[in-house]
């Protein structure tokens, strides 16, 4: 069975370090602020200018003029700073940043990513995905394994205009955990109940299946 969007963001979050700056991109990525496990202490950091996101709020902790980078309403966890925008993509663009977790359209075997533009379509725009992926080396990106009509994200070759290239080494979504390496994907987790065969099935780029492959904890 397919992950769920707040199982693809838990199983995110597992990857989190002690200590770790990290940046959310919109969409499924801002979930995994609700599962940053609790022994450890991380800054999120959103480009609009707030490092130290805390989880979403409950209704009756709302504040409208909080919020991250997709426009939706978040709070501030304690020691949070807010800074104008300028200072928010200097540490991003300085390397200051441990993980970023970005959604795409399309990933393919050279570790390109497209995230930003579909021809004829209204989708929300670059926003700060440019600079995330050039000035971090650690990127998870996090999307469906498919498209609502049932065509693979994961290719030999993006379709769709780059946000950045050479720069994706892992994908998480909603049937496999993934590596990319010397030009294809490797499967390393598949989601509970998830066959090999649906994966490989819904994988256009090149896939090496390894003999085991174990399910992901989520």
């Amino acid at each position: 069975m397919a992950l769920s969007r707040e199982q693809m963001a838990k199983r995110v979050a597992s990857e989190l370090k002690d200590g770790f700056y990290v940046n959310l991109g919109i969409g499924i990525p801002t979930l995994v602020a609700n599962y940053v496990p609790e022994d450890i202490s991380v800054m999120l950091q959103s480009e609009n200018g707030l490092l130290g996101m805390g989880a979403f709020p409950t209704e009756d902790e709302i504040d409208a003029d909080m919020i991250n980078a997709g426009k939706q309403t978040v709070t501030a966890r304690t020691g949070a700073s807010i800074v104008d925008s300028a200072e928010s993509f200097a540490m991003i663009r300085g390397g200051h940043i441990d993980l970023t977790v970005l959604g795409a359209f399309e990933v393919d075997v050279q570790g390109n990513i497209a995230s930003w533009m579909v021809p004829g379509k209204l989708v929300k725009g670059m926003g700060g995905a440019m600079d995330l992926v050039a000035g971090a080396e650690n990127i998870i990106v996090t999307m469906t394994h498919a498209s609502k009509t049932g065509e693979s994200k994961l290719l030999s070759k993006c379709t769709l205009p780059l946000t950045g290239a050479g720069c994706i080494k892992r994908v998480l979504t909603d049937l496999a955990y993934l590596e990319i390496e010397n030009g294809t994907f490797i499967l390393k987790e598949r989601a509970p109940g998830v066959s090999v065969e649906e994966i490989a099935e819904k994988t256009a780029g090149p896939l090496i299946v390894p003999d085991y492959v174990p399910e992901m904890a989520v």
